[in-house]
């Protein structure tokens, strides 16, 4: 074999192995790392992202009492009660407790006390190297989503849940909310039979639960921290917007071709809505059904999930199987 023949050999032989590799990282680049499940001894961070939590020391406390109920350590981040107009603290304090939390190896999860406004703008304050070394569960809702949005895109998943301020003086009246949380953040399975809508798209799908609040999803559009959902199931809630608003993010969304391979829907809870003096004409659900009018994916309503008394836990980033029928959905988490 003369010598151009042999270096055109190991060329190819170095191209088609390097491929080989490209495609076995491909075929495990979709499963998300899946932060260790507490256990008893364990310690919980509670800190404070984004709104201010004026008067909410009794909330927090209650927080504090149910974690160390489960046997679990909690540590509160210097910050959580410090005031900065809107936010809970200035920027740089509010990033400071979330850093050390991220940082530190003894704790396990971070829970978020409140959302309301300010996640977004300590995002690309953050180092997440050590916590990838370590990941911990990170949990919240609502404006919690633009972290959730920042985790999926580097590979990790995290819980759509309760915070601090969900809690009322008597827990019992949000019993299946507290439950669904211990049991995310423990590691039992979780799986929801949602009630029956005649506005439910029949369907059967399987993929990456993804998504959140709808405004903070769309505010997330065009950045490098938007979720790609294709082959994924999104789920949205969102609290005191005008219909139209819900119609002009959802119309924007789809014009950036958001929903063009998504595999399917979930809708929580469409909480508080305003009325405009202009009225929009349906409900809130044909809304969202003439928005997606062009796609065939399956779509649930009224999964008890938002901005209402009973939110269940979600771990964003699992595979789910959804089915869909007019009289029920159900939601299996793997």
């Amino acid at each position: 074999m003369s010598k151009i023949r042999i270096i055109l050999f190991l060329c190819s032989a170095i191209f088609l192995f390097g491929n080989t590799n490209v495609i076995a990282q491909n075929k495990n680049e979709n499963k998300l790392i899946q932060p260790p499940y507490l256990k008893a001894g364990d310690t919980v961070a509670i800190v404070a992202p984004s709104g201010i939590l004026k008067n909410r020391n009794d909330e927090v406390a209650r927080a504090k009492k149910l974690l160390e109920s489960w046997d679990l350590n909690v540590v509160i981040g210097n910050n959580v009660f410090k005031k900065d107009n809107h936010f809970a603290g200035t920027d740089a304090e509010r990033c400071e407790d979330f850093q050390k939390a991220l940082d530190d190896k003894s704790i396990k999860a971070i829970w978020s006390a409140r959302g309301g406004y300010g996640t977004v703008r300590i995002l690309d304050k953050l180092d997440y190297s050590k916590f990838l070394e370590q990941p911990k569960w990170i949990i919240g809702y609502s404006d919690i989503t633009a972290l959730h949005n920042q985790l999926h895109t580097i590979g990790v998943e995290t819980i759509h849940g309760i915070m601090c301020v969900s809690l009322p003086n008597d827990l019992s009246e949000i019993e299946e909310s507290i439950e669904t949380f211990k049991s995310a953040i423990f590691g039992a399975p979780l799986a929801y039979t949602l009630k029956g809508s005649t506005y439910n798209r029949v369907g059967t799908a399987k993929g990456q639960l993804v998504g959140g609040n709808l405004t903070i999803l769309h505010t997330m559009l065009g950045s490098n921290t938007s979720i790609d959902v294709d082959g994924k199931i999104l789920f949205i809630e969102e609290i005191g917007e005008y219909k139209y608003h819900i119609d002009r993010m959802l119309q924007s969304m789809k014009r950036a071709g958001y929903f063009d391979n998504c595999k399917g829907v979930i809708v929580g809870d469409m909480s508080r809505m305003r009325k405009n003096t202009t009225l929009w004409g349906s409900s809130v659900q044909q809304l969202i059904l003439d928005a997606l009018q062009d796609y065939n994916f399956p779509i649930a309503f009224n999964m008890p999930a938002g901005h209402e008394d009973d939110n269940r836990a979600m771990i964003l980033g699992r595979t789910i199987e959804l089915v869909v029928k007019s009289s029920q959905s159900t939601i299996t988490f793997e």
